[in-house]
């Protein structure tokens, strides 16, 4: 007899349904794409704007300059007659001249080793106790003796000598001043800020002789320069991604262009026409540097802390000289120096198209959040087909069947006749695909301890080597597995599933915390949802195995777009040195705590290497 399937569940299992995830997936893509480029249009940016009314930044009259030239000058032969000593000796001399001021001063040891290479060194600090105050906050004022660009900082070391002694003349200040002189720009802050905070570990770093309160906010000076500058470009990035309370920067910009006059720049745009092109180079080499998560400056050891900091770097060729840019860090004080709680009203997610404009987190998360949302769309595609029962073909949904495949249902006194495939529920086996993509993301630890721990003058060539080894490493899993258990499409299915929905649980959570770094690894992995077990095209059989173009275009797309490959193309074009690349990385994991290995090794290739798997000829 003839029997007609209830409209419903007809649709329900109507094979053209999965269909439509594959095309929504890359929409969603498409989309948050877009949506990125459109950030820097006016309708979608905003003009900044201080948010905390206390700071007053660029309303105080500032008395830095005249006869401190003077002082400038004397300190500056101190610091170029220190030049190429040890730095015990450095650090003895400086620490010298900061008791001859009045305040009180101590040194710290520190000793780290990361890829082979040792970082050692003694900071000079010393501690300026407010006479209005009750040593219960304090503002830092830092200089490195050789910048992130390994140059020694003369003018910058000079001129926070010259500040300290300057600000001990005043009776104005109701937070304590701590004036810190590190050996270097990467080590040194981060054995201080951690001995000051008591994380640190007795191996590595000396404890501190000399304490104040909570620090409200730092100001790193970077000047090493012998002639006078054109502007000043302001680094804020932090590590993992974080990032100072937006206030800190914009008052800093407003006293610099505003009360000063100087120019501002960021992310090494040195002349920024406010043009759309300008503004999107800009937002695209901060996401760069957020994804990264390093240190790109003394400065960024601090923001961990939840302290906020910035680095002011005298840069180009003009007629600013030390003075203008000690009054900018006098005025910064000043303001500092009026806060009457922590840095709060203002953004801590923020991407910065100028100096003056920006975009909040509540504008730009979207676009992370759509390429997160892909992996999550086809991960429930490829759930709901895991469920599919195998059919007979048919060419519509009035089939003709035996009384003995159609089953009676009653409902609210209606009778309808239901063939038993739709009812079917097929028994999902969970077990391996679970255990095998928990496996996989713990084998990530493998990669991790080995570009952690390997000297520097053979990552290089560990990175090659492994990205070599993963062209034929999927193959060999894929045979081990197979030699154990059958890796059937409906197994298949389900491993690809949980891969990609574990990969979207990660990266829409990580877009909250750095949003650059989920949203690259986000494009990296995209792939990851359009290759493997093909959605069925028919009425619901189970699909079949995988064509070979289909296994050859698949493997050539996920090898060209592996972690190894992209990291030695993104070396290869931006002209870094790969091995000192990842010398930099590994003492970020073992000194300032950087996390972005953990994303790439525990999450983005576990899920590459599971796709890679999937259509390998192993299989």
């Amino acid at each position: 007899m003839t029997i007609e399937a209830p409209t419903i569940l007809a649709l329900r299992k109507d094979p053209r349904l999965l269909k439509i995830p594959p095309y929504l997936s890359a929409l969603c893509i498409v989309i948050g794409i877009v949506w990125l480029f459109l950030l820097p249009l006016n309708e979608y940016s905003r003009h900044t704007y201080i948010s905390e009314n206390a700071l007053l930044p660029g309303q105080v009259h500032t008395y830095f300059g005249g006869s401190e030239q003077n002082v400038f000058n004397a300190y500056k032969h101190e610091v170029q007659s220190l030049l190429g000593k040890d730095p015990e000796v450095i650090a003895a001399q400086l620490s010298n001249i900061l008791r001859s001021v009045g305040l009180k001063a101590a040194t710290q040891k520190y000793h780290y080793e990361a890829a082979g290479n040792v970082h050692s060194g003694e900071n000079a600090y010393a501690v300026l106790h407010a006479p209005r105050g009750d040593a219960t906050e304090a503002i830092v004022l830092v200089a490195a003796w050789t910048n992130m660009d390994g140059e020694p900082n003369q003018s910058g070391v000079a001129l926070a000598l010259t500040l300290a002694r300057y600000f001990k003349r005043w009776s104005l200040w109701s937070k304590d001043i701590i004036v810190l002189i590190t050996s270097d720009s990467k080590a040194g802050p981060q054995a201080w800020v951690d001995a000051y905070h008591d994380e640190h570990s007795p191996d590595s770093a000396d404890p501190l002789q000399l304490k104040s309160g909570a620090l409200q906010g730092v100001v790193v000076v970077d000047n090493a320069l012998d002639h006078r500058f054109e502007s000043l470009h302001i680094v804020y990035d932090g590590i993992n991604g974080q990032l100072p309370n937006l206030d800190l920067f914009n008052s800093a910009v407003a006293i610099a262009s505003g009360q000063m006059g100087i120019g501002v720049s960021l992310q090494r745009m040195w002349k920024h026409g406010d043009s759309y092109r300008e503004r999107l180079q800009t937002m695209l080499r901060g996401m760069v540097s957020q994804g990264l998560g390093h240190a790109s400056g003394p400065h960024s050891s601090f923001i961990p802390y939840h302290v906020d900091a910035i680095t002011l770097q005298a840069v180009g060729h003009g007629w600013q000289d030390e003075m203008a840019m000690g009054r900018c860090v006098e005025s910064t004080f000043r303001s500092l120096n009026n806060l009457l709680e922590h840095f709060h009203q203002s953004f801590f997610f923020y991407l910065l198209m100028q100096a003056n404009r920006f975009v909040s987190i509540g504008t730009y998360l979207p676009s992370a959040m759509l390429v997160a949302v892909n992996f999550t769309i086809m991960a429930i595609a490829l759930w709901i087909q895991s469920g599919r029962p195998p059919k007979r073909r048919a060419g519509s949904a009035t089939v003709d069947m035996k009384e003995s495949e159609v089953e009676v249902v009653r409902k609210e006194g209606m009778v309808a006749l239901v063939p038993t495939a739709d009812l079917a529920i097929v028994e999902r086996q969970l077990f391996l695909p679970v255990a095998l993509v928990v496996a996989f993301h713990f084998l990530g630890a493998v990669p991790l301890y080995v570009f952690n721990n390997t000297q520097q003058e053979a990552l290089a060539q560990t990175l090659v080597f492994f990205a070599y080894a993963n062209i034929v490493l999927p193959t060999l899993l894929a045979i081990i597995i197979s030699g154990f258990t059958t890796l059937s499409s409906h197994r298949l299915i389900l491993l690809q599933c949980f891969s990609l929905l574990l990969l979207g649980m990660f990266l829409a959570t990580l877009a909250t915390l750095n949003f650059s770094l989920a949203f690259l690894i986000g494009l990296l992995a995209a792939p990851l949802s359009f290759v493997g077990i093909a959605m069925s095209a028919d009425n619901g059989d189970a699909p079949p195995e995988l064509g070979t173009l289909r296994k050859i275009v698949s493997n050539v797309l996920l090898h060209l777009l592996s972690p190894p490959v992209v990291v030695l193309a993104v070396c290869k074009i931006f002209g870094a040195d790969t091995g000192a690349t990842l010398a930099e990385a590994a003492f970020g994991w073992k000194v300032s705590g950087l996390r972005t290995q953990v994303v790439v090794c525990c999450v983005w290739w576990p899920a590459w290497l599971i796709g890679a798997v999937i259509v390998s000829p192993g299989l």
